[in-house]
This record gives structure tokens, C-alpha cells and sequence, in this order.
């Protein structure tokens, strides 16, 4: 290895492959934009290659840059986990921050208070919750902008290292009032009233409900399409409109709400803890998982 060349050019050379910005990369490694730039010129002439080139508010990598990517993340992994094996994670006075990427039901049902269990156990370390892209977990996760990803193993990548956490059902949700649904819910009275459905990428008005409801000969009245599952309850508790939930997120607001056994049957879904080669050893990152599952086996319990 050239004299010239040190572990810090390697780590800022990652971290520009990952952001393609001299300012991000800045902010991302702690530095001042001066010294990312002089570290860069020193990455360039290292390899005898620009490695970035100039474009619309960001640098495209060339395709030498391209070239030593992944031996370069190889490397600093092995680096890494040469750093950390054998080390004792102290989690009560451990400094880390997390980042995991979520759906909106799942930060509300159990990141939120998983986090505050967090707080009692480990003060200094912090959770950054994510939107969840499933088309984009994967290569966030090899860049390092997702730690872990809380989604259905089927949807993802097949690459990434998973752990089930737990399964859910779905239940119906209706106004604690309501004129027609009192303490349960027939068929009947199902297909009469008016549904709020979720659709995550917006604009939907069909399910996984109607095509349960299709296979029976039956249709019912979606008048409302939604892109979360958080505002679903407020709605439901202020109409006559009902819907149905992930019973963890219907439970959890289930004060102004009537919590119901569906009258058809409507499967519901397994979700797991999702992660890189990059973070398996890190003992810190370990813990969080380790914790995580052992915390949801104590709450069902409950």
C-alpha cells in the first residue's frame, strides 16, 4: 500500500462513495468541507484516477471509483470487526445511534415504545426511525444509511440477514357509538357500512379484505383511501366510517375505538428484523437486536 495512503482517506473515500457530495460527506464524517476536499485530492492521487467527477448538485463516481468499492467495503468491515470482536458492549453507558427503517405501523406499535424501554436501559443510545422503501432497503443497508429494516421477510432482499419477530392479524375497528356495531360484527352489517382502507403508495381502493370478500361473492363499499395506517383511528373514532387494522396499532388507540373480530377470515403477515454482513458482529448492533426480540416476547406476555 502506497505510504501516502491511511485508514481515515479510506474511510472519507467510503463515505463520498455513499453520499456523492463534499458537503454531506463533511457532515456525515464530522469534518469541514476544506479537509473532505484535501482528503479527496490526496484519494486522487493515490490512485491516479479523479474517482468524482462534477455533475448537477452532486459527483458521479468514475468507473475506477466504481471498481474499488466493494473491496474498499470489504476492507474497512474487516477493519471493523477486528476492532470489535472480543469487545464487551456495556450497553448502559454505550454511545450509538441506530438507525432503523420502518413502516409508519410499526414506529407507532413498536419502535415508539420500544424506545422508551430504551431509555431505561441504555440512555445513550439512540434510535433514528426511517421510512421503509423496500426497493431501496437493500442497497441502503450496504451503504450504511440503515442499520436494520422491521419489514415481511417475503418483500426482502435476499441477500440481507433476517431474524422473525413476530406475527399479526388484523382486526375491525368502529366508533365506540357507533348506530350499527355494537360489541360485534356480522357479515351483513359489514357489507352495509362504509370502509376506510389503507394503501400505502396512495390511491388504492382494493385488498387483501376485498379479495377475501371477491372470493365469497362479495363486495364492500371503500369510500376513503388512505396512505397511513396512523390516521385510520382518528377517522374511524370521529365517523361512522370503520376499517381494518394490524390489531397492534388498532390496541393501541383502542380507547375511543370498538376492537372486533373480522366476520370473514383475512390472512395477516410475519414481520422481521432485516440486516448486512456489515453490522453482524458489531456488538452494539447485536444487543439492539438481541433486546428487541427478548423485549416483544416480555410484552406479549404481558
Amino acid at each position: 500500500m502506497d505510504r501516502k495512503l491511511d485508514l481515515n482517506l479510506l474511510v472519507t473515500f467510503e463515505a463520498l462513495l455513499a453520499e456523492r457530495n463534499v458537503s454531506r460527506t463533511a457532515t456525515r464524517l464530522g469534518l469541514s468541507q476544506p479537509a473532505v476536499s484535501a482528503q479527496l485530492a490526496r484519494l486522487r492521487d493515490v490512485f491516479g484516477d479523479r474517482l468524482f467527477v462534477s455533475a448537477h448538485r452532486s459527483m458521479v463516481p468514475t468507473a475506477r471509483a466504481l471498481e474499488l468499492q466493494e473491496p474498499l467495503r470489504a476492507a474497512l468491515d474487516e477493519v471493523r470487526g477486528v476492532v470489535v470482536v472480543g469487545r464487551q458492549f456495556d450497553h448502559a453507558r454505550a454511545s450509538l445511534t441506530v438507525k432503523i427503517a420502518a413502516s409508519d405501523y410499526v414506529q407507532c406499535a413498536l419502535l415508539a415504545p420500544f424506545a422508551a424501554e430504551l431509555r431505561r436501559r441504555a440512555p445513550g443510545i439512540r434510535i433514528a426511525a426511517l421510512p421503509l422503501d423496500g426497493r431501496l432497503v437493500g442497497r441502503q443497508a450496504e451503504l450504511g444509511d440503515v442499520d436494520l429494516a422491521i419489514m415481511t421477510r417475503a418483500t426482502a432482499p435476499t441477500m440481507l440477514r433476517h431474524r422473525a419477530l413476530f406475527d399479526e392479524s388484523y382486526v375491525c375497528v368502529a366508533r365506540r357509538r357507533h348506530p350499527l356495531v355494537h360489541g360485534r360484527l356480522d357479515l351483513k352489517t359489514f357489507l352495509t357500512l362504509d370502509h376506510v382502507l389503507v394503501s400505502p403508495r396512495g390511491a388504492g381502493f382494493w385488498g387483501p379484505t376485498d379479495e377475501a370478500l371477491a372470493a365469497l361473492g362479495h363486495r364492500r363499499r371503500v369510500v376513503l383511501s388512505v396512505s397511513s395506517f396512523l390516521v385510520v383511528p382518528e377517522i374511524v373514532a370521529r365517523s361512522d366510517l370503520i376499517a381494518l387494522l394490524p390489531e397492534r396499532i388498532a390496541r393501541s388507540r383502542g380507547r375511543s375505538l370498538q376492537v372486533l373480530k373480522p366476520p370473514i377470515a383475512v390472512e395477516g403477515f410475519s414481520e422481521s428484523m432485516i440486516w448486512h454482513e456489515r453490522t453482524h458482529q458489531h456488538p452494539g448492533h447485536r444487543w439492539i437486536r438481541d433486546t428487541l426480540a427478548d423485549w416483544l416476547k416480555l410484552v406479549r406476555r404481558d
